[in-house]
């Protein structure tokens, strides 16, 4: 339940808003299980009957208006790519350009708007998509992303909604983080939104984050520019609507399916660009900032440059681990979601005198991961995302295959004939420099290097060099001077790090999520600083003495 309160207080001076006083009391979303004959498992099997049946057409919203482009595209289902669960209309440059000048036109006002006022419209967003929205954004998030049930009850509803709720309460909890005041003066902050509006870029692999992405700049004042993944368009549009019937007003989130390099080049090449809100590769990112740094003089301000770029995630296993915790973990790290999670395990350092067993407890366990539609409740893994994804995939198998240093112990196969479906793959490596055990792979494949027992300090600052990611890892070790001994070595290798459990699965306000080096610039969403980055503070004094003289007192005769 959420609840808002506004105790009455004394405004000291006119700039001082109610806003400063509000507190919002929040809870993280409960997954639900959908349990056959369940009410929530009928529910969604409903949505996801009347979302196969048709092919929903998705037009550039900006302003308020909604604008059918003609440069149509369309959204497959991963599983079944001649299935056409979309169609969108991608914005030109002149489009785009429209939705700057519009939503600048608006955004003074909604900048003036309280930050209860603004807080509350999220948390109705949160509510509705907790009631109302749910299971057509399960289903939205099913047939589009290639999630099972579980993965997008986790995602587009307990994590979407964990945002905007959070989110909400970070920002009434920074209106009260004021400086100190002094006697004859009274000092303050207050928290503006940016000035010039946010380009909002989304991935297709989770729908909580395009919903976090365009709604946290938002919420602080800004207006947003929201690009959507095409391959999460029919999710990322239902998001959208929530906002808006929520009560985000017309053009504060501008909804502009566009192409990547016209998108890129329209919003760097404006001077009221303020921000970037960005989860992608690596590659898109550095160009994004690469074009923003070449245009430097043009802007009126520095742009906020907020990414995140996903990881070459570790499990580590010293020979004190428990064994069958490891085995569990890593299936679910690995596979679960096709491993196009960013914090997905896709390399694993495990002792040579374990590694004959925990093999076995892998392989056991990979023959039961059923492979097979989304929308079937019993799939534990299906397709990856589309014919791209599944085209690299494919090549690390024949790397893999080909490679004298790599032997395919588990899966290996694909097959694109009906849908992108590649098996869980285990790889085992005798050179833990391969490139495989360097490269982001985002897909279903682990390799694992079984190591010499005695240099497992060596290996700790290999698994530290190895990447030039940073984003997730594991230890799992139980000997607590091996668990302090690692985390000092691995440090710097995670900007989420995990102690006997899998590198996955992080919780808004639990596990704020985020890496350095070139995962990311760390901002840690789902977590209490994050809203901040979309804020330009101002420190304001008021003095309630009058100057009466200019001079110093040392100076008096």
């Amino acid at each position: 339940m959420l609840l808002v309160r506004r105790p009455l207080v004394r405004c000291l001076v006119w700039f001082r808003h109610m806003s400063s006083a509000a507190t919002v009391e929040v809870e993280n979303e409960p997954c639900l299980n959908y349990l056959k004959g369940s009410e929530e498992r009928q529910r969604v099997e409903e949505a996801l009957k009347e979302m196969r049946s048709k092919t929903e057409e998705i037009p550039c919203v900006i302003g308020g208006e909604e604008i059918f482009t003609g440069d149509v595209h369309y959204q497959v289902c991963p599983h079944n790519h001649q299935h056409k669960l979309a169609k969108f209309h991608y914005a030109s440059a002149d489009h785009l350009r429209l939705a700057i000048d519009r939503s600048l036109a608006i955004r003074a006002g909604w900048e003036k708007r309280p930050m209860t006022e603004r807080a509350d419209i999220f948390l109705e967003a949160a509510r509705l998509l907790s009631e109302k929205y749910r299971y057509k954004m399960l289903a939205a998030t099913m047939l589009g992303q290639g999630k099972n049930i579980q993965q997008a009850e986790i995602d587009a509803a307990a994590e979407l909604i964990d945002f905007w709720r959070w989110n909400a309460k970070h920002s009434l909890d920074l209106q009260k983080q004021q400086p100190i005041s002094t006697e004859g003066v009274t000092n303050s902050i207050i928290y503006r939104g940016l000035e010039g509006f946010v380009a909002a870029v989304s991935p297709f692999n989770f729908t909580a984050i395009g919903g976090n992405l365009s709604g946290a700049p938002a919420l602080m004042g800004n207006v947003v520019l929201w690009k959507p993944s095409d391959t999460a368009m029919l999710s990322s549009w239902i998001a959208y609507k929530v906002m808006r019937e929520a009560g985000v007003p017309e053009g504060v989130i501008n909804f502009v399916p566009a192409d990547g390099p016209t998108f890129g080049d329209t919003i760097t090449g404006s001077p009221h660009l303020a921000g970037i809100n960005f989860t992608g590769s690596v590659q898109t990112f550095q160009h994004l900032w690469r074009q923003v740094g070449q245009n430097l003089g043009l802007y009126k301000t520095f742009p906020r440059m907020v990414g995140e770029c996903g990881g070459k995630n570790y499990h580590f296993v010293h020979s004190s681990a428990d064994l069958e915790s490891v085995a569990n973990g890593t299936i679910r790290s690995a596979f679960e979601y096709g491993g196009q999670k960013c914090s997905a395990c896709s390399r694993m350092y495990v002792p040579s005198s374990m590694w004959p067993k925990l093999k076995d407890e892998l392989l056991s366990r990979v023959k039961e991961v059923k492979m097979g539609d989304a929308d079937d409740f019993t799939t534990f893994i299906s397709a990856v995302i589309d014919d791209k994804s599944f085209g690299r995939i494919k090549n690390w198998l024949d790397h893999a295959r080909s490679s004298s240093n790599l032997k395919v112990v588990a899966g290996g196969n694909c097959d694109d004939s009906r849908g992108y479906f590649v098996e869980p793959t285990i790889i085992e490596t005798s050179d833990p420099k391969e490139k495989i055990m360097q490269e982001e792979i985002f897909g279903p494949v682990l390799t694992v290097y079984p190591y010499p027992d005695e240099k497992y300090r060596e290996v700790l600052e290999m698994v530290n060099e190895t990447s030039p990611f940073g984003l997730t890892g594991a230890v799992f070790a139980q000997d607590a001077n091996v668990v302090k001994e690692a985390h000092e070595i691995l440090k710097m290798s995670a900007g989420n790090f995990y102690i006997n459990d899998k590198s996955t699965g992080s919780v808004v306000m639990q596990q704020p999520f985020g890496g350095a080096r070139l995962s990311g610039t760390n901002d840690k969403a789902g977590g209490p600083h994050y809203v901040l980055k979309f804020c330009s503070p101002q420190a304001i004094k008021e003095s309630h003495v009058p100057l009466t003289d200019w001079k110093y007192d040392n100076m008096q005769a």
